[in-house]
């Protein structure tokens, strides 16, 4: 609905009903804030007691980490084992000075041709 198209006392009926929704709105928050329900002001609110926690005895601990790690244990065995890591290949001192002097040479030649 396009509200240039209602009449004026269509909007005027429009700003009323925004008016008391805003006010509903405005007395179901101050009900909330303040505890009240249904009209009654509520009385103010006691300490909560705190509850005592159930304590594990240490036997019972061991009992879970035991369980734990037997579970554990058992999803490890079913899991695939990693491949070992291949030994890396060890270069020789010849070989080694066999490549720096190619790589020297094709160094010299980019900067013979740079210098042209």
């Amino acid at each position: 609905m396009n509200i240039t198209s209602l009449t004026p006392a269509q909007l005027r009926k429009a700003a009323t009903l925004k008016e008391q929704i805003e006010k509903l709105h405005k007395q179901l928050a101050q009900m909330a804030g303040s505890g009240a329900t249904a009209g009654r002001k509520a009385s103010p609110a006691a300490p909560k007691a705190v509850k005592a926690r159930k304590k594990i005895s240490a036997a019972g601990i061991a009992r879970i980490r035991a369980a734990q790690k037997a579970r554990w244990a058992k999803i490890k065995a079913k899991a695939p084992k990693a491949p070992a890591k291949k030994a890396r290949r060890k270069l020789s001192a010849e070989a080694r000075a066999k490549m720096a002097a190619a790589a020297k040479a094709r160094w010299a030649k980019i900067r013979a041709a740079k210098a042209k």
